[in-house]
């Protein structure tokens, strides 16, 4: 069994164990923090997807920060059943979860959502064949949250406002509308200076 600790809200410093298996990355508390903190420490009202929901790092962190809604789709019957568990532990009334494959539900889904966690298992192509699906997916300036095993620059269209990499792993966070420049993530003048800046708050979170 794995550990992962909420980092703040409601259910800070709580810990969740889950069932670790292959391709289970929960994404690391330095980078968890750094993305909340440029989004917003409190998510009140927010409509979130957690796509590949795995752990559930991503998701309860959502739902502990106020969002008002976190939908939860994992295929994995082990992963599955842990995050029932942490659900309960937690009485997460906001959290839905789902058991099935990510791209099914897509196809039958008509809701859309403030922010979108995208952390599917490397080398199968994931984000390419959910990238299509986005924009009817994501609210008008709503935001998307992706990870994988090389760099991520655009995404359906839009460009990172912000990327940084922790070991293996390559995160990057866009907006819904490239254009825009409203919010606590608004882009900075230049993509380097703005991935530089992601990078450096993560190293302090980590030092921390």
């Amino acid at each position: 069994m794995g550990q992962l600790r909420i980092i703040a809200g409601r259910w800070r410093s709580r810990r969740l164990t889950f069932t670790a298996g292959p391709g289970l990355r929960p994404t690391p508390d330095a980078v968890r923090e750094t993305v909340f903190n440029c989004l917003g420490q409190n998510l009140d009202g927010w409509h979130c997807l957690d796509l590949f929901a795995g752990s559930g790092a991503l998701g309860f962190e959502a739902a502990s920060r106020g969002a008002a809604q976190v939908v939860m789709i994992e295929r994995q019957p082990a992963a599955y059943t842990a995050l029932e568990r942490n659900r309960a532990a937690l009485a997460a009334e906001q959290v839905e979860l789902v058991r099935g494959d990510a791209l099914k539900w897509l196809h039958g889904n008509r809701r859309r959502f403030d922010l979108v966690f995208l952390d599917p298992p490397y080398r199968h192509d994931w984000l390419a064949r959910i990238a299509p699906h986005l924009p009817s997916l994501v609210q008008a300036q709503g935001w998307v949250y992706a990870e994988a095993e090389r760099p991520l620059a655009t995404l359906a269209g839009w460009s990172a406002h912000r990327q940084g990499r922790a070991g293996d792993v390559h995160y990057a966070l866009f907006h819904a509308e490239p254009g825009a420049a409203s919010g606590p993530c608004s882009p900075d003048r230049g993509e380097q200076q703005v991935s530089g800046s992601f990078d450096q708050r993560v190293r302090k979170a980590e030092q921390a």
